[in-house]
C-alpha cells in the first residue's frame, strides 16, 4: 500500500522521527520511492589541483548513496530490543515483530571527476548499500549490501564494471565495514557476537575475519561494545576503533586501537587514557611519492564530538601517531565550522576525499572545502545522503604478518614483566601484589535502556564472572594462561586479597596467541627495564588460573550479600530501629531493594561511578577503598564476618557491585509509587537547588543531605514488601504516632493524616504489582518477551517454548555466554594459519 508523503520541513532526526513514527505505528508500510539523481560539479579549483597532483592518473572515484542512521553513530544496521519510547522515536520501520534502525533505498556509484560521466554499478530502491572498498587490483569493489526486503547486510562483490555481483557472507545477521587484508583475507565487523550495547537499545557489531570467499568466518574481537572501521595500516596491522568501559564512562572512551590480521597483537594506538569524542573512520596517510622509508604513522580520522554524532560525523583530524597514543598535542584538525564531515579518504597529507551534508567534497590541508557531487534536491520520505568516496583505482599491499594464533588452542598466554611498573603505581611496595584476580566482562544479550539501572545504581552496566587467580612473583612479574577469545580484566590484590589496583580496560587474545606487557598502565612506549627472561615467572611454567573455592562465578545481592547482612546487619540497621540511619533489609523498593539503595546512598562501596577518568591511584577503587569491608571486620559492634561471608563481600565488590546476577533482570520488575503529596508536604526542605542545566536553574530531591542524583530518588524510601515501614513514611510521622520524627517538626502527626494515607496507598499499590509483574528475585519470575526472543534468535532457547513454561534466568544467562566459548578446531600439531 503506497501512503502520501508528510510534508516535514528540513530532514532534521526530530522532524523524520516524528513523520516516520507517525506512519508505521499506523500499520502503513513505505512503498518504494524512486531516488534521487545525482548531480556532478566539476569545476572547482581544488579538483584541478588535486587531479594534478595527488591523484594524478586516478579519474574516477567510487561511492555510496543510501539512507544515514539517525540514532547513534553505531545505530544504522539491525533491531531495537522494544518498542519504549526512544526505539519507537528512532526507528525507521516496523516490521517481523521488531523495529529496525535502518532505512531504505541506496546506490553504488562511479563517477569520471574530469568528464562528469556518471555509472550506476548497483541500485536497490529498499535495499542499502556502504562501505565501499577497492581491491588492490582495482578492478572489484568490496562492499556491505542489504537487499531490499530483507533486515541483513552481508559483503558482496562487484567489479569495477558494475557485473559479476558476487555474495561472499551469509545468515541471520549483518556483516559490514569490510577491509581487505594483504593475506588474501577479509576483515569486517559483524553482529554476529550476538550481544546489545550496553547502554542502548540497538545491537552491537565487533571484528570478525573470513576468508577471500567469506566462508571460514572467525571472530577477531570478544568486546561487549563496538569496534568499527577496520582498515589496514601499511606495516600490516589493523587500524579500528575500539569503544570500552569497564570502570569508567559509558560516553568518553572510543579511540583507535590496533590488531593483526590474524586477531592476535590487539593493543591501544591513540586514545584511551583521554577521554572525549569517538574516533571513527581512521586510515593511513601515504608517505609523500617518491619516499620509500617506513610509514611515517600519520592517520586521518573523523572526530565526532563527545560521545559521536550519527553516521560518524565529526571534524576531520590528522594524526601522528609515531609519539605514542597519549599524545594529544599531536593531533589537528583541520576542518571548520559545524562537525558535519564523514568518511575521509587520505590522497595525501594534505588532501583528502569526504562527504558532509552536502555530498562528495575534497578537503584540502588549510581546511578548504569544495563540493564535486550531490544529491538533486528531493522530497524522499527516508532521504538519501552520499558516503565513503575512494579513489578508483589499484593501491599497494600493505606489509603481510606472520600468523601467531593456532586454532587447536583454547588458551592463550600473557606475561606480564612487573605490576609496578606504569603510572600512578606510587606508594606499591615491593611484593605488595601478590596475585592477580582474573574476571571477564559479560555481554548482554538485551538492553532496554542508555542507563545502567537495574544492574546497579549509577554504577557498572555489566556483570563480571569471576574466573580465579593467578600468583604475581616478589619481583612483580607473572606468566600465565587465560581463556581465548573472552574478554579479561585484572584486579591486582596485595595478601589479604584486597584490591589494589584495576585495569580499567580489557584484553583479548587468540588461541595459542603469546603477549605481554611492561606493568600496570605503563606508557605504551616504555620497553621492560629488563629481558623477560630474567623475570621469575618466566622461569617457570605458565600458571594456570585456580578457581576460588566456594565462589559462585557471577554474584547476586539479594542470593549472596543479602543473607550475610541479615544475619549480621539487619538486627541494628532496619527500617523500625534505623540505627545510624541506614536500613540494611532486603526489602524490594520500586528498583532495588533498601540494602542495595543503602550502599549508594551511603558510599559504602568504591568503584569509578561512570566517571570520565581512568586509572585511578593505588587502592582508590574496590574492595581496599569500599567502607563496607572495614564495617564488617569486627570493629563495628561484633559484626564479624566468617572467612568464607569476606569472601563472597569482597568478590562482590569486586566484580562492580552488582544488584541482580543475571541479565533477565533488565526492563522488567520496576514498579513505581504514586506519591501525590510529595511535592505539597516535602518539598520546602527536601527540594534544594541544584545549579544549572542548559542554562536554567533546577531543583533535586535531597534525602538526608544527598541531592547527588540518583541516591536522592525519594521512590528508594519506598518498602514496598512491608509499606508501612517506608522510610519515607516512618521519617515525618510523630514518634508518638510509632514514626521515626526525624523531620525537624513532624510532617504527619499521625497515620490518619490524610496524605500520609494517599502516600502509603501508593506503595501499596506499588507492591501489589510487583506482585503481579515479577522481579528477577521472586518466586515464578520469568524474563521479559523480549529477553526470550533474542535468546531465540541466538539459539540459546528452543523456538517451540510454551507460553507458561518456566524459564531459569540464571542459567538461560550461563548457556548464552558459554555459547561463545571458542572451541579448538584440530590437532595442536597443524602449522600455525589462519
Amino acid at each position: 500500500m503506497r501512503t502520501t508523503p508528510r510534508k516535514h520541513h528540513g530532514h532534521g532526526p526530530a522532524c523524520l522521527a516524528l513523520c516516520v513514527t507517525m506512519l508505521w505505528t499506523t500499520g502503513l508500510a513505505w512503498a518504494a520511492e524512486p531516488l534521487p539523481p545525482i548531480e556532478p560539479l566539476l569545476a572547482g579549483p581544488i579538483l584541478h589541483r588535486f587531479l594534478d597532483g595527488p591523484m594524478r592518473g586516478t579519474d574516477e572515484i567510487i561511492f555510496a548513496a543510501r539512507v544515514p542512521g539517525r540514532d547513534h553513530w553505531y545505530v544504522n544496521f539491525g533491531n531495537y530490543a522494544d518498542f519504549s519510547h526512544y526505539p519507537k522515536m528512532l526507528a525507521y520501520k516496523e516490521a517481523d515483530g521488531v523495529l529496525w534502525g535502518y532505512g531504505e533505498g541506496a546506490q553504488l556509484c562511479r563517477l569520471n571527476l574530469r568528464t562528469g560521466n556518471l555509472k550506476i554499478l548497483l541500485e536497490d530502491p529498499r535495499g542499502g548499500i556502504r562501505d565501499p572498498q577497492m581491491h588492490y587490483n582495482g578492478e572489484k569493489i568490496l562492499f556491505s549490501y542489504r537487499k531490499g526486503d530483507t533486515h541483513t547486510y552481508h559483503l558482496y562483490e562487484i567489479g569495477v564494471d558494475g557485473q559479476g555481483l558476487r555474495q561472499l557472507t551469509s545468515g541471520p545477521d549483518d556483516d559490514y565495514e569490510p577491509t581487505y587484508l594483504p593475506d588474501g583475507h577479509i576483515m569486517f565487523v559483524s553482529s554476529r557476537c550476538h550481544r546489545f550495547v550496553n547502554c542502548w537499545y540497538s545491537r552491537v557489531g565487533t571484528l570478525y575475519g573470513c576468508d577471500a570467499d567469506g566462508r571460514s568466518v572467525r571472530m577477531i574481537s570478544s568486546s561487549n561494545e563496538h569496534d568499527n572501521t577496520p582498515w589496514a595500516l601499511p606495516d600490516g596491522r589493523v587500524l579500528y576503533m575500539r569503544w570500552e568501559y569497564v570502570d569508567r564512562s559509558q560516553l568518553d572512551y572510543h579511540h583507535l586501537w590496533t590488531v593483526n590480521h590474524d586477531g592476535t597483537g590487539q593493543m591501544v594506538h591513540y586514545g584511551n587514557m583521554n577521554p572525549g569524542m569517538a574516533m571513527l573512520d581512521a586510515k593511513p596517510i601515504p608517505n609523500p611519492p617518491g619516499d620509500t622509508s617506513p610509514w611515517r604513522g600519520k592517520v586521518v580520522s573523523i572526530f565526532s564530538p563527545g560521545h559521536g554524532r550519527p553516521e560518524h560525523r565529526g571534524h576531520i583530524a590528522v594524526l601522528d601517531t609515531l609519539a605514542g597514543p597519549d599524545a594529544p598535542d599531536r593531533a589537528r584538525t583541520i576542518t571548520r565550522g559545524r562537525p558535519e564531515y564523514r568518511d575521509p579518504y587520505p590522497l595525501a597529507e594534505d588532501a583528502f576525499l569526504a562527504a558532509d551534508e552536502r555530498g562528495i567534497i575534497l578537503v584540502d590541508g588549510a581546511g578548504e572545502t569544495e563540493l564535486i557531487c550531490r544529491l538533486a534536491p528531493h522530497k524522499r520520505q527516508q532521504p538519501l545522503m552520499l558516503h565513503e568516496p575512494r579513489p578508483l583505482a589499484p593501491r599497494p599491499h600493505e606489509n603481510r604478518l606472520a600468523p601467531r594464533w593456532d586454532p587447536a588452542h583454547a588458551e592463550g598466554q600473557l606475561m606480564l614483566a612487573d605490576v609496578r611498573a606504569g603510572r600512578n603505581m606510587t606508594g606499591v611496595a615491593p611484593g605488595e601484589i601478590a596475585k592477580l584476580l582474573v574476571l571477564e566482562q559479560l555481554p548482554k544479550p538485551v538492553n532496554f535502556s542508555g542507563g545502567m539501572e537495574p544492574l546497579t545504581i549509577g554504577g557498572s552496566f555489566t556483570l563480571a564472572r569471576v574466573l580465579g587467580t593467578v600468583p604475581v612473583e616478589k619481583d612483580g612479574s607473572a606468566n600465565f594462561k587465560v581463556p581465548a577469545l573472552r574478554s579479561i580484566f585484572f584486579v591486582a590484590l596485595d595478601k589479604d586479597d584486597l584490591a589494589v589496583k584495576r585495569m580499567q580496560s580489557f584484553v583479548n587474545l587468540q588461541p595459542a596467541e603469546v603477549t605481554g606487557c611492561v606493568g600496570c598502565h605503563e606508557p605504551r612506549t616504555q620497553s621492560p627495564l629488563s629481558s623477560f627472561g630474567s623475570m621469575a615467572a618466566m622461569r617457570r611454567a605458565p600458571s594456570h588460573i585456580e578457581p576460588i573455592p566456594g565462589a559462585p562465578d557471577v554474584l547476586d545481592f539479594p542470593r549472596d550479600i543479602q543473607p550475610i547482612l541479615d544475619r549480621h546487619c539487619v538486627s541494628c540497621h532496619n527500617p523500625e530501629r534505623y540505627d545510624g540511619r541506614v536500613d540494611l533489609c532486603g526489602a524490594h523498593t520500586p528498583q532495588h531493594s533498601a540494602a542495595y539503595w543503602a550502599m549508594r546512598r551511603h558510599g559504602l562501596v568504591a568503584d569509578n561511578r561512570n566517571q570520565p577518568k581512568s586509572n585511578l591511584p593505588p587502592r582508590a577503587l574496590g574492595s581496599s577503598a569500599s567502607k563496607l569491608m572495614r564495617y564488617l571486620d569486627g570493629s563495628h559492634y561484633k559484626a564479624r564476618l566468617s572467612d568464607a561471608e569476606k569472601l563472597l563481600v569482597r568478590l562482590w565488590i569486586d566484580t562492580s557491585a552488582t544488584y541482580p546476577g543475571t541479565y533477565a533482570a533488565l526492563g522488567c520488575g520496576t514498579s513505581y509509587a504514586a506519591l501525590p503529596a510529595l511535592g505539597k508536604r516535602c518539598a520546602s526542605c527536601h527540594l534544594k537547588d541544584a545549579g544549572m542545566e542548559k542554562g536554567k536553574p533546577i531543583k533535586r530531591w535531597a534525602f538526608g543531605g544527598i541531592t547527588a542524583p540518583p541516591a536522592n530518588d525519594p521512590q528508594s524510601l519506598c518498602n514496598l514488601d512491608r509499606p508501612e515501614l517506608s522510610i519515607l513514611l516512618r521519617a515525618p510521622l510523630a514518634k508518638a504516632a510509632g514514626g521515626l520524627e526525624l523531620c525537624k517538626n513532624p510532617i504527619f502527626a499521625d497515620a490518619a493524616d490524610p496524605d500520609y494515607r494517599a502516600t502509603l496507598d501508593g506503595i501499596r499499590a506499588a507492591g501489589q504489582q510487583l506482585k503481579q509483574i515479577g522481579r528477577f528475585d521472586r518466586p515464578g519470575f520469568r524474563p521479559n518477551e523480549h529477553y526470550l526472543r533474542e535468546m531465540r534468535r541466538f539459539g540459546i532457547i528452543g523456538s517451540n517454548l510454551a507460553p507458561d513454561a518456566p524459564v531459569d534466568p540464571y542459567a538461560t544467562d550461563q548457556k548464552y555466554w558459554r555459547s561463545f566459548w571458542y572451541q579448538p578446531t584440530r590437532p595442536a600439531t597443524a602449522a600455525l594459519t589462519r
